[in-house]
């Protein structure tokens, strides 16, 4: 599956099969939020944060692909992510694009 964030893929005749989507909601476990929460106070990066995040960003976008997959579609173009803040600790990731069959 061919994943770009441009709105087409340069010198290919694209087929528009329909807006897909992916998301999850994630969390850190109570001792990494702990930590975090003191790593506030000296600085840092938050390596439990930035794990979290990463594990979101690639399960959203399986799913995106998922669903793409479901509608015949061998690429998908203009793809974003959006995050947002569901509960304390806790964030939703959602990863969005055009299935597209290139022909």
């Amino acid at each position: 599956m061919l994943i770009v964030t441009t709105n087409g893929i340069e010198g290919k005749e694209l087929e528009v099969l329909g807006l897909v989507k992916g998301s999850t909601i994630q969390t850190v476990n109570l001792v990494k939020d702990i930590g975090s929460g003191l790593k506030t106070l000296i600085g840092g990066e938050l390596k439990g944060y930035n794990e979290m995040m990463g594990k979101a960003r690639d399960q959203a976008t399986s799913r995106m692909i998922e669903e793409a997959e479901k509608l015949g579609a061998n690429a998908i173009v203009g793809v974003r992510f959006a995050t947002s803040a569901i509960m304390q600790n806790a964030a939703e990731v959602m990863a969005y694009g055009t299935a597209v069959k290139v022909k």
